[in-house]
């Protein structure tokens, strides 16, 4: 990159944070061929104190954290101590005999089928900010007794599956998961400022506090109560991040390893999943692209890599109103500058006759999607931009998601693994008589339903009141609070209106029966 372009890129950059200067911000880098470009942060690390970021400010990076897991796998796999084929069982074998045919890949590609631990016990009233303990998410684990489909054969993101991983690390190895990230990656890579923090009632020195907005144009400090695990458990900063990329692109563990990260996988039908090793793999505008993004109460986090062009760039927030995914794609567009290599975005499509709410009765799925091009599906927002064939997908590869435009009022969705369902135009309904107490024995959970407000009451704890809306005869919405998002559990009823099936984002197929 010539002087006068990284001028550019550096004032690009500079323009897109500048509105962060008095309120939680960002921290940008940019790497390539080994060189780190660019570091520009911008906001403050604490209101409180009226600190502010610096490059070497550390973030709660989440489900960035993934593929540090999956490298730890790997490596245990170079000592001779397991192989990704290894049923989980084989390590962990107090777990139920419902997972005997999960192995250790199935885990790390998201392919499992094992319903999220943080799901689950959204199901039963805790949200994030709840205090939980490892017993209590080991044993909403243990409670499963069905699985949301059969190993292999589709996508489903799962925090269980990764956290699975963590506890696999340290029964092989003898050490904690820490201790093996930083003796094995960290300390060799000289990432010396990332760590993993199971506890996050500690203290980490550099850590920006993380922030939520307050809905009336100010924030409050983000709570956290679940223990973090091999899912989502590292601190780290841009430089270290920089560190890590680099050692992806030259093999500083030893090469296999960082190819395999990458490397996809079919699904048993033969459709190939997209997610890797701990990592998305999708096409952008003609390159490959290789990223992981991260979410947690009050941080969010984009890790964006273009192997072909030897280019990263990273991500890094404590303000949770911000969208670093967009952030880092338009940084890395103009890093590209004008690589011929770089194909225009496809041209807008008037996609106003997909606006508003939708239902697909087979699959038991709802879907909102704004005038403004937002869908949401179990409240989770998610971009949309058009694709060169007429559809509009999700901006974020993590979410697979494929619309064609609807005709008449039915709207053709492709998901994962080649699934599409048929959603048609929502039909809004009171409710019907839901009065009672359900129960879900895989959540160890009742929902107490009284005047079209549902009450959760879990092993964990009680949880608010949600209010229920009906999208039809039988599909029901029940309001999910959530200190990330304003979600939702889909429910459908049974024709004789004694039991429901419910669908959460990550959690799919629970039945509750009416007492």
């Amino acid at each position: 990159m010539r002087d006068l372009d990284l001028l550019r890129l550096e004032r690009r950059v500079g323009l897109m944070l500048a509105p962060l200067a008095e309120q939680p911000g960002a921290t940008i880098g940019v790497t390539r061929d080994g060189v780190l470009l660019l570091r520009r942060s911008v906001g403050l690390a604490s209101l409180d104190l009226h600190a502010p970021l610096g490059v070497t400010s550390c973030f709660r990076i989440a489900s960035v954290s993934k593929q540090f897991t999956c490298a730890a796998i790997l490596l245990l796999e170079r000592d001779g101590l397991l192989s990704p084929g290894d049923p989980v069982r084989r390590h962990l074998p107090e777990l139920p005999e419902s997972l005997g045919s999960i192995t250790l890949d199935h885990l790390m590609r998201n392919s499992s089928g094992l319903r999220d631990m943080l799901e689950l016990l959204r199901l039963g009233g805790a949200d994030l900010a709840t205090p939980v303990t490892p017993a209590d998410l080991n044993a909403a684990i243990a409670r499963q007794t069905t699985l949301n489909f059969a190993p292999g054969s589709r996508f489903l993101y799962s925090n269980s599956g990764f956290w699975l991983l963590g506890r696999v690390i340290e029964r092989v190895s003898g050490l904690s998961l820490a201790e093996f990230l930083e003796s094995r990656i960290f300390l060799p890579l000289g990432m010396t400022r990332t760590r993993h923090t199971p506890d996050l009632a500690r203290p980490v020195r550099g850590l920006a506090t993380g922030y939520l907005p307050d809905g009336a144009g100010g924030f409050t400090t983000a709570r956290h109560g679940f223990p973090l695990g091999g899912e989502g458990g590292l601190v780290s900063c841009v430089e270290d991040l920089a560190l890590w990329a680099r050692s992806l692109s030259v093999g500083g563990l030893g090469g296999e390893i960082e190819t395999r990260l990458e490397a996809t996988a079919p699904f048993t039908g033969g459709a190939m999943n997209r997610y890797a090793l701990g990592l998305d793999v999708e096409h952008w505008r003609g390159l490959r692209l290789v990223s992981h993004g991260g979410l947690w109460p009050g941080y969010k986090t984009a890790f964006l890599r273009v192997p072909d062009k030897r280019l990263t760039v990273i991500a890094l927030t404590n303000n949770a109103a911000l969208d670093p995914h967009h952030m880092a794609l338009q940084v890395l567009e103009a890093a590209l500058g004008n690589d011929p290599t770089l194909q225009p975005e496809p041209p807008a499509l008037d996609h106003s006759a997909m606006t508003g709410s939708w239902v697909s009765e087979s699959d038991g799925l709802s879907l909102d999607i704004t005038a403004e091009g937002t869908a949401r599906m179990h409240g989770v927002p998610f971009a949309l931009t058009p694709t060169a064939d007429g559809r509009m997908k999700a901006r974020r590869g993590a979410f697979p998601f494929l619309a064609s435009l609807p005709v008449g009022d039915a709207m053709e969705v492709e998901l994962d693994a080649g699934h599409r369902a048929l959603f048609r135009r929502a039909v809004p309904l009171p409710p019907p008589a839901l009065e009672g107490t359900w129960h879900c024995a895989e959540l160890a959970a009742v929902w107490r339903i009284a005047d079209g407000v549902m009450q959760a009451e879990g092993p964990v704890r009680r949880g608010p009141a949600s209010a229920i809306t009906a999208l039809g005869p039988r599909h029901l919405r029940v309001a999910m609070p959530s200190s990330l998002f304003e979600g939702w559990a889909d429910a459908v009823l049974a024709e004789d209106g004694r039991s429901m099936v419910v669908n959460a984002s990550r959690a799919r197929g629970l039945v509750f029966t009416r007492a």
